[in-house]
């Protein structure tokens, strides 16, 4: 196994001034945050916030809501065991209809109005233990009924471990109890980055929306940016379902599931700024150093993808003023529309739009 010390609470490298840890007063379980939930941390925009993630992997019913004993069956030490989710496990309440998700937040941001967009920058994802957790649950995944073929949860646990070069991967066996033989590269990134809905019902954690919520994005690396329609005044933004790894699609039900420390900013575009940069923005829209990423959900895949070109399409004519048949046709030739996963209920879809291939065009 890796060598990496396990990021405690408040402990190791804290990056941003603002820190907001995971403790029961700061996450919700199963639930995203509404109009009427408080901001646990209140920040200007432009700010930058370190925020500590728990995995939900470990910690569910299904698997003993006993993390230290869950984890000691995989030989893994107590100290490498995170306090906040034994924590968690053993004092927070989680309904049995609520969805499995542990999110950090609300964070308040000043000035944010319905209208607005919320711009949220990934600058550091750091692993706050050496190993993860990959589920497949009965009745989810992309073969319910098929997989998993015994009874129960099937959890498989996945390691770190340090290549001679220094990067780290995780590894797997080929049979239950065999020797870690399949390596593969570590892709941290956040699988819930949200805002508030409206109204006074807090939505479920596994579907998600306009609002963003559970898109599981594997782009959404350090680097990248996630923009949200503000939905409430305040954002009241949130972040969870830390990932070490995932391929696109998802398809066992989880990805490789561990605790991240993440630093984040936070930023604001005005609605008039937002509607120059992309248009109108009706659901979550990304940004990496490469590609715009517009996104298109439904529980039907198939309106997912229509979804996911429409809002495509609706992106290059506001941005270039491009003529919205040639649009079409060049989405077609030069554009991949990627299935981001297709196990939560509400199936997501994105497209990547290279950059560079509109360097020196002029914007619309």
């Amino acid at each position: 196994m890796s060598m990496l010390a396990a990021l405690q609470p408040g402990a190791g490298e804290i990056r941003a001034t603002e820190y907001l840890a995971a403790t029961r007063d700061n996450v919700l379980w199963g639930r995203l945050p509404c109009a009427t939930d408080r901001p646990v941390l209140e920040i200007d925009p432009g700010t930058e916030v370190t925020i500590d993630t728990i995995s939900h992997e470990g910690v569910l019913d299904d698997q003993g809501r006993d993390p230290i004993a869950f984890f000691a069956a995989h030989g893994v030490d107590r100290d490498f065991v995170l306090d906040d989710a034994v924590a968690l496990a053993a004092h927070h309440p989680r309904a049995a209809t609520d969805g499995p998700h542990v999110i950090t937040g609300p964070i308040g941001v000043r000035g944010a109005m319905p209208g607005d967009l919320l711009k949220i920058t990934v600058l550091e994802t750091s692993p706050r233990v050496p190993y993860g957790v990959i589920s497949n649950r009965h009745g989810k995944g992309a073969l319910p009924g098929e997989l998993p073929a015994v009874d129960g949860t099937v959890s498989v646990f996945a390691e770190l471990q340090d290549a001679l070069d220094g990067t780290r991967h995780g590894t797997l066996p080929l049979v239950p109890g065999g020797e870690r033989s399949v390596r593969f590269p570590l892709n941290p990134f956040l699988g819930i980055m949200g805002v508030a809905v409206a109204g006074d019902e807090r939505p479920h954690s596994v579907p998600p929306g306009a609002h963003g919520g559970n898109i599981d994005i594997n782009l959404l690396t350090v680097g990248s940016s996630l923009y949200l329609p503000v939905q409430v005044p305040g954002a009241l933004a949130y972040v969870g379902d830390p990932h070490f790894a995932q391929g696109d699609g998802e398809v066992a039900l989880t990805a490789m599931e561990a605790s991240l420390r993440v630093t984040l900013r936070f930023e604001l575009l005005s609605q008039a700024d937002a509607l120059n940069e992309f248009g109108s923005v009706a659901g979550p829209l990304a940004e990496t150093s490469e590609f715009l990423v517009p996104t298109g959900l439904d529980e039907d895949l198939d309106v997912a993808v229509q979804n996911c070109v429409r809002a495509s399409l609706a992106l290059l004519e506001a941005r270039y003023g491009m003529d919205r048949a040639i649009a079409y046709a060049y989405l077609s030739a030069a554009t991949d529309f990627d299935i981001s996963q297709v196990v939560d209920i509400v199936k997501g879809v994105h497209a990547r739009i290279r950059v560079s291939d509109f360097a020196g065009v002029r914007r619309g």
